[in-house]
């Protein structure tokens, strides 16, 4: 169906998972465009491989050749308004419209599929397994929630005989997926604007796990009370993690199975990042690459952007992170005390989307109320309109915590210049990331 059309036209280009499929585009020999409402260096970036982009919702901003209804296919993200001008045009004039989980779906429909999915860790997950799989030659194409830091890009191609993608929960899109190998990193309650409660969230992860082609695997986390090959920190799972510690910065930690033990060192800190390289290793496994190659290449991955990301290690250690969720900034917390013990640690977070907030409003104070110090900022509303009575002030309230305050993102380097805190960890999935280059430049010329 994909090969009729010579023109593709994204809506939301700049999002992370549809500049990944642009990409993919462009190397079919395909016209690719969009539109965004913000130029930014994913935009940048496909821009400078020939990708027409234009940043005002306007009719007339379409270049001519995307008006062949015939030979354009048109992406949209669910973040893109339904009011928007240009979607409403490409949808009163009959043009071919798919979400983006439909494209990943077509693409990986005849091919050998691996769909990462779960709350948390999916990005990280898929990432090392694109870097085992490229370290090992493997024929691959994989669409990554992140930028690797191994290949700086978000759209790793080395063939396409797999097609490795992230199998996002949200809107059910992972229910477009018919994967040969699936892996559930974990289901913590999220997303509550799209299901209504935990039980309906987990029907949907069981529901994708029916959609496993026949004869595949199915790999879970074993805190996941689905059937299929566990892994975890106990020893009654089929692949599990013992001996963890840290050593010099470095995460050393035992692999273990009914038959092996195996010795990995990981650059990445955490018990949770732990858990996404043993997803990794397993899916390796499963594909018949040897261990020993598998750990190899685990040792020399060098992370993802904005997972953990050191950005300054002095005169204070700054760690940048897209933790959005209690349990993710709660992981953060734990992966710092294990790093840094006796340092005083403050955190900054940008609370992302209204339902968000108000559903998870009294976990985030708890995982918060951890750190030594917390700074609110206001909440990234995303595609989301205000919710009465859901704003930072009453999560600052809530926080136990009496070093805690509540700023605008442009006072964030002022205030952290006069903190005493070691460690400043800069949290969220909105444009917060877009302050951490101006807080670095403040603190180093301290």
């Amino acid at each position: 169906m994909l090969s009729k059309y010579q023109n593709i036209y994204f809506l939301g280009i700049g999002g992370i998972g549809m500049s990944s499929l642009a990409q993919y585009f462009v190397n079919e020999k395909k016209n690719v465009g969009g539109y965004d409402k913000v130029e930014s260096k994913i935009t940048q970036n496909l821009e400078e491989i020939n990708v027409d982009i234009n940043y005002e919702d306007n009719i007339t901003n379409i270049p001519v050749k995307f008006f062949n209804r015939d030979k354009t296919l048109v992406i949209f993200t669910p973040a893109i308004p339904k009011l928007n001008k240009q979607f409403v045009h490409f949808k009163l004039n009959n043009f071919k419209i798919l979400k983006r989980s439909e494209i990943l779906g077509l693409i990986s429909k005849n091919k050998f599929c691996i769909a990462i999915a779960g709350t948390h860790g999916k990005t990280t997950t898929s990432s090392i397994l694109s870097h085992i799989l490229f370290d090992n030659n493997i024929k691959f194409t994989s669409f990554i929630g992140g930028i690797s830091e191994n290949y700086n890009t978000n759209f790793i191609q080395n063939g396409n005989e797999i097609i490795l993608v992230e199998a996002d929960e949200f809107d059910r899109s992972f229910l477009t997926l018919n994967p040969n190998i699936a892996c559930i990193t974990s289901i913590d309650l999220d997303h509550l604007d799209i299901y209504e409660n935990e039980i309906q969230l987990k029907n949907s992860f069981i529901d994708f796990t029916k959609r496993i082609k026949k004869d595949g695997i199915l790999l879970v986390n074993e805190n996941v009370s689905i059937t299929g090959i566990t892994f975890g920190f106990e020893n009654y799972s089929n692949y599990y993690i013992s001996d963890y510690k840290i050593i010099n910065n470095v995460s050393t930690f035992n692999i273990n199975s009914k038959e092996h033990v195996f010795e990995v060192n990981f650059d990445m800190p955490g018990k949770h990042n732990a858990l996404n390289a043993l997803a990794a290793f397993v899916v390796g496994l499963k594909l018949k690459i040897q261990p020993e190659k598998i750990i190899s290449s685990i040792l020399t991955f060098k992370g993802v952007k904005r997972r953990f990301s050191f950005i300054s290690k002095y005169p204070k250690i700054i760690i940048d992170d897209y933790a959005h969720h209690p349990i993710e900034i709660k992981a953060i917390r734990e992966s710092i005390r294990d790093l840094y013990p006796n340092k005083k640690v403050t955190a900054v977070f940008q609370p992302h989307l209204y339902s968000r907030t108000k559903d998870l409003m009294d976990e985030f104070a708890s995982s918060l109320s951890d750190f030594d110090e917390v700074i609110l900022t206001d909440i990234y509303p995303a595609r989301e309109k205000p919710i009465k009575n859901v704003n930072s002030n009453i999560l600052l309230s809530k926080i136990n915590n009496i070093n805690k305050h509540l700023t605008d993102k442009s006072n964030l380097s002022s205030h952290l210049s006069r903190s005493d805190s070691e460690v400043l960890v800069i949290m969220g999935a909105g444009d917060i990331s877009n302050e951490v280059e101006k807080i670095k430049k403040t603190i180093e010329q301290l």
